[in-house]
């Protein structure tokens, strides 16, 4: 299976041209002149960009883990820093981050990379940091049947970084905490633990 990465919104494709269009109305309705040299390819560019941003509504996100594979192995999985961008669906800035996701496997494992794929098939839509969050939560969840899942989620927000309260540098950390890892303090601490190295 392709990674999203290898995918293209399709409908944004199909619909370049009215992109365009409506990208230089949004040049013009801003004062600018979009005839000037380094805006004459903006609307194209713009266009072709939403192409591969929004690629994650080519893919439903629970595709994205592929095969499972039969592993006697029940001890803490994670695989952190998976970096993601997104674009925040309120005002349809970018934010990006980290990912960081753990799990206790009952008897399925998924492969590594697959995770990262996961990532980039929730993410590369119009989202918000809670929902990317509990979103690879539960579909990690039920693609393994984990004991126990935890995903904790560091965004940059430039929707409070540029604009609004002006806050460069802040940072937004979601979790989501699913089975064992919700009773289990010392399984939070282990996988939070291991996040620092």
């Amino acid at each position: 299976m392709a990674g999203v990465k290898d995918y293209i919104n399709r409908k944004a494709a199909d619909n370049r041209d009215k992109i365009e269009y409506h990208v230089e109305q949004i040049l013009q309705l801003i004062g600018e002149d979009p005839k000037r040299e380094g805006l004459l390819e903006t609307p194209a560019r713009v266009a072709r960009m939403y192409e591969e941003i929004f690629a994650g509504y080519e893919i439903d996100p629970r595709d994205a883990l592929g095969v499972t594979f039969d592993e006697n192995h029940e001890e803490l999985v994670i695989v952190k820093d998976i970096v993601y961008y997104s674009q925040c669906e309120h005002h349809m800035a970018p934010f990006f981050g980290k990912v960081h996701i753990g799990y206790v496997p009952s008897g399925k494992i998924v492969g590594l990379s697959k995770l990262a794929r996961l990532v980039e098939a929730v993410t590369r839509r119009l989202q918000v940091q809670e929902r990317i969050t509990s979103q690879i939560a539960d579909i990690l969840n039920e693609a393994v049947s984990a004991h126990g899942v935890m995903v904790v989620v560091e965004g940059e927000h430039l929707c409070m970084c540029a604009r609004g309260v002006k806050k460069p540098g802040s940072k937004t950390v979601t979790s989501a905490v699913r089975g064992t890892f919700r009773d289990d303090a010392a399984q939070r601490a282990e996988f939070l633990s291991l996040l620092k190295d």
